[in-house]
């Protein structure tokens, strides 16, 4: 997959404001520390298209980007954030799984974890909530330009058994590292 083109859409907190499109989503969950936005930025190979920010826990909505007009990127809020109160938490919490549990274009969802830090508890949780709502489990660990290149394929092994998974994809908003086989996923998602 070559991306073309791409545009932000809308941002929403429930589904009043998702986006009217029968076009097949792929959303993206992480801890919001995780780096998100800048894995959508580099991964639409766009700058600023997705709000990057020195502060934790930023992305409060579900943001929709459309994608080569043939499908939407849904970059969902960052969970586990401990600076924000417990009421926000469950709000965001909220959030994700009433975007999981009633949209029916949504094709696949991917899992963010950092590749230099063991899965949290609420990476666990959302795994097992992907898996429960019927899908494939794809988990691609960030920030793999934070580590030597010869411990990064350990580390995505050491993640694969962790979840006892082959999908762990390594990814580096930096360098790219990982991209190609990413878009080459996601193209055959959309293909299925």
């Amino acid at each position: 997959m070559v991306i073309k083109n791409s545009e932000f859409v809308t941002s929403a907190v429930k589904s009043a404001g998702y986006p009217q499109s029968d076009l097949p989503e792929i959303a993206f969950a992480g801890r919001s520390n995780v780096g998100k936005s800048s894995f959508v930025n580099k991964f639409l190979n766009r700058k600023n298209i997705a709000k990057v920010s020195k502060t934790q826990g930023k992305t409060k909505l579900i943001n929709f980007f459309k994608v080569n007009n043939e499908f939407m990127l849904v970059d969902l809020p960052g969970y586990g954030y401990a600076n924000v109160s417990k009421g926000e938490q469950l709000s965001w919490g909220k959030m994700i799984e009433g975007y999981l549990n009633n949209r029916g274009n949504l094709k696949a969802v991917f899992l963010l974890c950092d590749i230099r830090h063991e899965p949290t508890e609420d990476d666990v949780m959302m795994f097992n909530f992907i898996i429960e709502r019927g899908f494939t489990p794809f988990v691609i660990v960030t920030k793999a330009d934070k580590l030597a290149k010869t411990k990064v394929e350990p580390r995505v092994d050491e993640f694969k058994d962790f979840f006892g998974i082959e999908n762990v994809f390594a990814f580096s908003s930096l360098s790219g590292y990982g991209r190609d086989n990413l878009l080459k996923l996601v193209e055959e998602i959309l293909e299925d």
